[in-house]
């Protein structure tokens, strides 16, 4: 893996991971479609370590992910070994018609084959991270969502993945997932709205137990409460981006976030979000500041 003073690498707290290495920023490949390949290569010359895809083809092009691996590493960009690569078993309820599965297998089935297909996709022999892209109903968890995990527990166990993980997940799940697994989630990546307390409560779940806290659309899930005249009055303050200040302030209370920019220089920049601290006064204004009811 890189050398910890690179700015890709894990800046994170300890956690059940133990002394495993994983970067500290992921690169989100949704909704980029055939520029996928071109925006995943740019990403790893820019410094990123860790690539999140799906193979779930209505948001994802994961064939293209797997492209711009191969090139970089032939390229001398990085080593197979320095990348961190997670992808998703998705529902069918999430695909479109290009479903990566036997639509009339049974669940265990699914996800072996959609996972055959990630390593087809992505070009490598094993995946470092399996998320279950969300569960199969919106509250607790479905027969097929526990024999979904399970079938990824028998993954990692043959040491087809290092770790698993879940998506798009509520509080009354995680719990009821934690208790189930045998395995249990080593990352939980949800969408993280400032107006619900950067999703506080799973947040505060994954921390008593050690999972990592991936956050994604950090930016553009709260651009009313980043447009706020305090808050810019800070990022002016620090004299660093918006995004930065978003992004160090994620690192800071322990989540792993996300980017999916297709800007080269904001590629450089949210890597370079690592680099400074922000007060814990300045935490705290961010973490609340959907609350904040008077100028600061």
């Amino acid at each position: 893996m890189p050398r910890r003073s690179e700015p890709g690498l894990r800046t994170l707290p300890p956690t059940a991971l133990g002394d495993s290495e994983f970067p500290g920023f992921l690169y989100g490949t949704a909704w980029k479609e055939q520029e996928t390949e071109r925006l995943t290569r740019l990403a790893l010359e820019a410094g990123f370590r860790g690539v999140d895809t799906a193979n779930q083809r209505r948001h994802y092009f994961e064939a293209g992910v797997g492209a711009a691996v191969k090139k970089a590493i032939a390229g001398g960009v990085v080593r197979r070994d320095e990348v961190f690569l997670q992808t998703k078993f998705t529902y069918s309820g999430g695909q479109d018609h290009r479903l990566p599965y036997d639509p009339n297998a049974d669940p265990a089935r699914q996800v072996r084959q959609s996972f055959a297909s990630s390593l087809e996709h992505l070009q490598v022999d094993s995946i470092d991270s399996y998320v279950l892209h969300g569960p199969s109903s919106r509250r607790g968890l479905t027969a097929s969502d526990r024999e979904v995990w399970r079938t990824m527990e028998e993954l990692q166990a043959a040491g087809r993945t290092r770790f698993l993980g879940i998506s798009n997940v509520a509080l009354d799940q995680l719990e009821e997932l934690w208790a189930h697994a045998i395995v249990p989630p080593a990352f939980v990546q949800n969408r993280c709205f400032a107006s619900l307390g950067w999703d506080r409560a799973v947040r505060a779940f994954c921390g008593a137990k050690g999972i990592v806290y991936q956050g994604f659309s950090l930016l553009t899930a709260n651009g009313r409460e980043l447009q706020r005249p305090a808050f810019l009055r800070l990022v002016a303050r620090v004299g660093k981006t918006p995004a930065q200040v978003v992004f160090r302030f994620a690192h800071q209370v322990g989540m792993l976030p996300l980017t999916g920019t297709t800007d080269v220089e904001h590629m450089r920049e949210d890597l370079e979000a690592n680099r400074f601290e922000l007060s814990e006064e300045d935490v705290r204004f961010v973490e609340t500041i959907a609350t904040v009811a008077t100028p600061r």
